[in-house]
């Protein structure tokens, strides 16, 4: 009876699996046909749709083993041998990677208490353990002898997107104006120059992505060309080499693209060639694969652990009334907990508070938000975490917090890319950099506005400054939809009793703002205070941010470019 229950169990959870990848791959597909009709908020409700698949097959999996296994749920043995049978069903497919992190979400949920255990679970396989399979099937080729022109001519050819162009022979004239100008000035093409363009098209939001490479100078130069679809018809907005603006069109502020791949680690090797220094569990996360990336973020992390000596500690910046945030000097990543208890004036609960990091999850992030993996059961080695923190976790998220021999088990916590608080940056960067970041500060609320997300608390200290100098929002406990919100003027005071009073004497709703009023705490530092209050004098004017939400109230999807605007081939009142 138990060898049956081993293989239905088995059975059972490659059904779960196969009924997500299928289901995954036919939202994915349904991309191209979204550009082609321009239909920008099916496009974004597909997005979403995908998002929640994973879970939602988790959990259909774990309800019908809970009836199956219901006596074995906590039996070690059982597992044992459902993992070894498991392996044994899923050896030489192609997406094994995701195979074996689907098993770990299922046991995770089912087993009891269950740690990280290497001989129940797929710990250390992931990505390197799959087989180096040729890239051929994964592009097109483009050799020297074509010429540019013919090559350019073939890449726009091979990628029809059914609509009408704007102007297809202008496009394939900037592509190779652009190709002139920014490599063949700088490397000659020879016999050994060859093209290479992903078959696979990238899109998101209100764009389509070519990504490839061509290999001159002895090294391969990677490239994205981007299209976009206007009233007047498809056209390619610009050519990027820049690895830095292409680093951030993969970057963990920007939502998941919908790209077709039937092999994922060969697409995730081939970006990793092109975008190098992007690890790879933020390469899966890119493609949709957030839930692999997770782990492969976890296996980085247990490497890192194993190569390192630090300890854990509190993290820089103004401690949160809502979250205790750690970090691991040596590592890239904060952790976030859930207090216990708020400081006043904040009123929600642990639960609300879970949600808005939900809502974000789900939201096109507009390069302005940082994702988050979300971990329950975290384990810790106890000699790692600095007698400070220790105090400070015991004293704010108490109920987190398991001990267990020489480990802190944490029950819920999140993690998240380690930024320079926005407050602590502009305390110590000189005046051309604090121009330009709080210009990056401001553009940050309107581009979320934009994505209909109110950030409520925008403080200085509720932003981080990236690598690349950009200023990303990451307290999320009090956001909201920018379309719930009511801006208004202040009025004007009509008596001297008005003028004078101490507190308003006019009525304010819970969902009331009054941009006025932003100025009162938005930048601290003096020599730049009033350069972003006349840079970004929208954000103080009630009308602008009305005006962005009737646009949003009627269906328009404000879409945010990944590139700056003076590298764009045409200007906007062409397209």
């Amino acid at each position: 009876m138990e060898k049956d229950l081993i293989h239905l169990t088995v059975e059972q959870v490659l059904t779960g699996y196969d009924n997500y990848i299928k289901s995954f791959q036919e939202l994915t597909r349904k991309a191209p046909g979204f550009f082609r009709k321009r239909d920008w908020s099916g496009m974004q409700n597909n997005h979403r749709l995908r998002l929640r698949l994973y879970k939602d097959e988790v959990n259909a999996t774990k309800l019908r083993l809970e009836q199956i296994i219901n006596e074995y749920l906590g039996d070690s043995v059982f597992w044992m041998e459902v993992k070894k049978n498991y392996s044994n069903a899923i050896s030489g497919r192609k997406d094994i990677e995701l195979v074996e992190t689907f098993f770990n979400s299922v046991i995770r949920k089912l087993y009891p208490g269950l740690a990280i255990n290497e001989s129940l679970m797929y710990v250390h396989e992931g990505f390197n353990s799959c087989e180096v399979r040729s890239y051929e099937p994964l592009y097109h080729t483009y050799p020297y002898e074509w010429g540019l022109q013919k090559i350019i001519r073939s890449i726009i050819a091979d990628f029809d997107f059914e609509a009408p162009y704007l102007n297809k022979e202008a496009d394939i004239q900037f592509l190779v104006k652009a190709i002139r100008e920014v490599i063949l000035k700088r490397y000659r093409a020879d016999e050994s120059t060859i093209t290479q363009v992903l078959r696979s098209v990238f899109y998101r939001n209100k764009a389509a992505y070519l990504i490839g490479r061509t290999f001159i100078g002895g090294k391969w130069m990677p490239f994205i060309i981007p299209f976009l679809h206007s009233p007047k018809g498809v056209y390619v907005d610009t050519l990027i080499f820049d690895p830095k603006i292409m680093a951030h069109m993969f970057s963990f502020t920007r939502s998941y693209f919908m790209v077709e791949t039937e092999i994922p680690s060969q697409m995730v090797a081939f970006l990793n060639s092109v975008i190098s220094h992007k690890q790879i569990h933020e390469l899966y996360n890119a493609i949709g694969f957030n839930k692999h990336g997770k782990t492969e973020f976890y296996r980085d992390f247990l490497s890192h652990l194993e190569n390192s000596q630090d300890q854990f500690e509190i993290a820089e910046g103004i401690k949160g009334m809502v979250m205790t945030v750690f970090t691991l000097p040596s590592y890239n990543i904060v952790f976030k907990m859930i207090k216990d208890y708020f400081d006043p004036p904040k009123t929600m609960t642990r639960q609300e508070v879970r949600d808005k990091y939900k809502i974000v999850g789900l939201h096109d992030r507009v390069g302005r938000m940082a994702d988050t993996h979300e971990f329950e059961e975290f384990h810790l080695p106890l000699n790692r975490i600095h007698p400070q923190l220790l105090t400070e976790l015991r004293n704010t998220v108490n109920s987190l917090l398991e001990f267990n021999n020489n480990e802190l088990i944490i029950r819920h916590v999140y993690t998240e890319r380690k930024m320079i608080p926005l407050n602590i940056y502009l305390e110590t960067c000189n005046l051309e950099d604090a121009k330009q970041t709080v210009e990056e500060y401001g553009n940050a609320i309107l581009q979320l506005a934009k994505a209909n997300i109110f950030p409520g608390d925008m403080m200085t200290k509720n932003f981080g400054v990236t690598r690349q100098k950009r200023v990303v929002f990451y307290d999320y406990d009090e956001i909201e939809f920018l379309t719930d919100m009511n801006f208004r003027w202040k009025p004007k005071p009509q008596s001297y009793e008005e003028i004078y009073a101490s507190s308003p004497w006019y009525e304010i709703a819970s969902n009331d703002v009054f941009p006025e009023d932003f100025k009162k705490f938005m930048i601290g530092r003096k020599d730049v205070k009033e350069y972003f209050f006349d840079y970004h004098k929208d954000l103080f004017n009630p009308d602008y941010w009305m005006s962005i939400q009737n646009k949003l109230k009627k269906g328009e999807l404000l879409h945010a470019l990944p590139y700056p605007n003076n590298i764009r081939f045409r200007p906007e009142e062409e397209v």
